[in-house]
């Protein structure tokens, strides 16, 4: 099953969001967050990022979801932290955090590849509210 990592620069705003999919998707998912620094501040680590991916990748892929532009630049660090066959396993979605990220995490639950996972986190862009 593709893994999701929710990257914020707030660990309480990744672990909300990852709180949310979760709820939606049930246990079987490997959902982690990855928010904030090391020391507990805000901001992000491209070391924790990739632990995440790690931890997350069962084999079939993950999906990154982030929270701002420098949060994507961190992920983009991670991935080069990364062994090739692994790198090639990993999405960053150009999504909303929240609404891609449960959108993701259903569509990652239900079986679905890669390539999948991440269009359904991008097409969640286009969800009205009202």
């Amino acid at each position: 099953m593709v893994g999701l990592v929710i990257v914020s620069h707030s660990a309480k705003l990744a672990e909300g969001v990852a709180e949310i999919a979760a709820q939606m998707a049930g246990r079987e998912l490997k959902l982690v967050a990855a928010g904030g620094l090391q020391n507990g501040g805000v901001g992000t680590d491209a070391v924790r990022i990739s632990n995440a991916i790690a931890q997350a990748d069962s084999g079939d892929g993950v999906v990154i979801l982030a929270d701002l532009g420098s949060a994507i630049l961190s992920a983009q660090t991670a991935l080069e932290f990364l062994e090739e066959p692994a790198r090639e396993r990993v999405r960053i979605a150009d999504a909303p955090i929240v609404e891609g990220a449960v959108s993701a995490a259903i569509q990652a639950t239900i079986g679905s590849p890669l390539g999948e996972v991440a269009d359904a986190a991008e097409q969640a862009r286009t969800l009205r509210k009202l």
